[in-house]
């Protein structure tokens, strides 16, 4: 849901492709120049993408319920430790 009088920014999200034996089949990353998004996908580990092409974009309801509860706990911290100032 968007807020009342703001609009929400749609972040850039950058694909990479890489051929890496010491890096992992896909990294999330934050990009370099700006608060966007980099997706890195290592060509070295093909078959494991192939084999795996249907299940990784499932992962992300799983990704954003996990995120959500991060957020949470995190926002929760910073409400008590508000009230502990405060008092």
């Amino acid at each position: 849901m968007t807020p009342i009088g703001n609009k929400r920014k749609r972040k850039e999200v950058e694909f990479r492709l890489i051929n890496s034996e010491e890096m992992p089949p896909i990294v999330i990353k934050s990009h370099e120049d700006n608060n966007g998004l980099v997706i890195v996908l290592n060509q070295h580990h093909d078959v494991w993408l192939a084999l795996h092409r249907n299940t990784i974009p499932g992962i992300t309801e799983s990704l954003h319920g996990k995120l959500n509860e991060l957020c949470d706990t995190h926002l929760e911290e910073q409400l008590a430790y508000r009230r502990y100032d405060d008092e």
